[in-house]
């Protein structure tokens, strides 16, 4: 249950930063065609959220493992360029999400970042 709800939380943290940076596109998918634009927009913002926690998971380590020589000489900056190529690799797995280029994408994962972060402190499940 844990789960579904930062799923959620991050396709609503999609859908913030999409509307606030101009470049990025949520519309429709090819998975679900039915319902209102909106619910339509949702469900392609719910894919982005899963595809973007897989490479987050799966792809993230291995490239900054691979990248640690200019990840150290750079100061740590290179894993913003790490995070840029995940939000381009999720443009071109999910129908329906286009980012225009790599300082939309850039500036795509900072904002979805920090927007994700304080829909957590807000919504998400309170730790004891």
């Amino acid at each position: 249950m844990n789960l579904l709800i930062k799923l959620i939380i991050s396709a609503i943290a999609v859908l913030i930063t999409a509307y606030f940076l101009g470049g990025v596109t949520i519309g429709n998918n090819q998975f679900y065609s039915g319902g209102s634009a909106e619910i339509n927009k949702f469900v392609t913002a719910l894919l982005v959220a899963v595809v973007l926690a897989f490479l987050n998971t799966i792809v993230k380590p291995i490239l900054t493992i691979l990248s640690l020589p200019i990840t150290f000489f750079t100061l740590g900056l290179f894993l913003l360029a790490i995070n840029a190529f995940i939000i381009l690799f999720a443009d071109k797995l999910v129908d329906g999400f286009k980012v225009d280029g790599f300082w939309t994408a850039l500036w795509f994962s900072l904002i979805l970042s920090i927007v994700s972060s304080l829909l957590d402190k807000l919504f998400g499940k309170k730790e004891d």
